[in-house]
């Protein structure tokens, strides 16, 4: 059976076609998404639970290729029974529930795709990615099948136009690499892969009655991505579309770097960025940019490591406020990096429907919390839109034409901010909104019907 399998930066949800229309399939009772996040007990354990998951063929070669990271899986193990302590993986909210019960413990990573076109990254470290990649998998294709009841082995998957800014086409080869080696080991036999603004353009498609010339702006949680697309009822047969697809052009910059902008703007002068150091001067940044920077593992091992911490002690010595920098150790200390994005995140969630949100910082600090408003939002955000305001103008370049409707999808689309900027881009011209989590999952089983049929 096939599927079309959006594995985004923020969720991951698969749709099939049935009597010709696509239909998103519930992972979690109700729910057709699950977020693109994993909680393990130990780093080391990952290797182990996955290897359980595989088929016999691919058990057999992953053992043989994983053998030093099992045998650390091993002690692990018998250190976690020692303790009591399940060696089972979380996915889905309930990873991120056990991570904000006890951010110190276990290991917690979100949106991995993120990082899979990362320039310097050692075999090692793309090995151990794609097993993350690979444990996501198995548990959505797991969950699949339990609700089709039906075996899946052939996928086309979701792809951003560039997974990374910098090294676009080595980078792109590296992160489909890893997505390919994930999804065969976890089962799926037949992997092909789409562009995802390219897959909402096909679902948008199937709504028209005339050729149209389309801009689709897709704004996801890792990447935006526009592509202009020559549409029409006449053309949804077609197996081939190279002549339909006039421009492509993506940046990676989308609903993270909007959380972690807010962060920045509304949390971080809490814990003394803007503040001074005795001396009158100005206190340095960089750390405040680090420990916010969750989609930049360099980054983030940077802040984490020893060296930065007694680095941030001297910092707080040299303030002018020592209490306030002292809140950027407690960070460090109880690994709060995701919890203050998943703050902000939050926030802007619900910025959607209110003017101000408070942000409670009690993990850091008893009774400290922050404002933030759609004007913190707006300001915080300005470069980040500007950047997706050029990559629709770059669209329009490639394409040398103008479009006659603007088709917007993604989750990130959902916020106000983006919505009315968005129209200001392009001030004569029709703006659609489609499904923001659906529209890229149903165009994707749109065209693994027509590939695998």
């Amino acid at each position: 059976m096939m599927i079309g399998f959006d594995y985004g930066t923020s969720n991951c949800g698969v749709a099939t076609m049935r009597d010709n229309q696509p239909h998103i399939i519930p992972l979690l009772g109700d729910e057709s998404y699950i977020a693109s996040n994993l909680y393990a007990p130990s780093r080391d354990v990952i290797a182990h639970w996955l290897s359980q998951q595989l088929a016999s063929p691919q058990q057999a070669s992953y053992l043989a290729e994983r053998k030093l990271q099992l045998q650390k899986a091993q002690s692990a193990l018998r250190e976690l029974k020692y303790d009591g302590i399940s060696s089972e993986l979380l996915f889905g909210k309930a990873a991120l529930n056990q991570y904000l019960e006890d951010p110190e413990e276990g290991y917690y990573i979100k949106s991995p795709k993120s990082f899979l076109g990362a320039s310097g990254l050692a075999p090692a470290q793309i090995q151990f990615f794609e097993d993350i990649v690979a444990c996501m998998m198995s548990n959505v294709k797991t969950l699949t099948e339990k609700s089709l009841q039906r075996e899946v082995t052939q996928t086309v998957i979701g792809r951003p136009i560039n997974f990374q800014g910098l090294h676009g086409e080595e980078s792109n080869r590296q992160a489909i690499s890893v997505l390919t080696n994930a999804a065969k080991r976890v089962g799926f036999k037949d992997v092909e892969f789409q562009y995802e603004p390219v897959a909402a353009g096909f679902e948008f498609e199937a709504s028209l009655t005339k050729e149209t010339r389309v801009l689709v702006v897709d704004i996801g949680g890792g990447t935006s991505d526009c592509s202009m697309l020559l549409m029409s009822p006449n053309f949804t047969n077609n197996e081939q579309r190279n002549d339909h697809l006039l421009a492509h052009t993506g940046v990676r910059v989308a609903g993270n770097d909007f959380d972690i902008q807010l962060a920045l703007q509304g949390i971080m002068p809490s814990l003394g960025m803007n503040s001074l150091l005795k001396t009158g001067k100005p206190m340095p940044t960089s750390s405040f940019y680090q420990a916010l920077a969750i989609n930049n593992i360099n980054e983030q091992t940077e802040f984490y490591s020893a060296q930065n911490r007694r680095d941030l002690i001297q910092l707080s010595r040299d303030a002018k406020e020592t209490a306030i920098i002292e809140r950027l150790v407690a960070v460090h200390d109880h690994k709060l990096s995701y919890q203050l994005v998943n703050a902000a995140e939050q926030a802007k969630i619900a910025l959607s429907e209110k003017t101000k949100q408070t942000i409670d910082l009690n993990d850091i600090t008893e009774g400290l919390s922050a404002d933030v408003t759609k004007d913190t939002l707006r300001s915080a955000n300005k470069r980040t839109l500007e950047s997706i305001a050029n990559i629709m103008q770059s669209a329009v370049q490639q394409a040398q034409c103008q479009p006659e409707v603007i088709f917007v999808t993604g989750g990130t689309a959902k916020s106000p901010v983006l919505s009315e900027f968005l129209q200001q881009q392009m001030p004569n011209t029709p703006v659609v909104v489609g499904d923001h989590f659906g529209s890229v999952t149903s165009g994707l089983a749109r065209w693994a019907q027509k590939i695998y049929q």
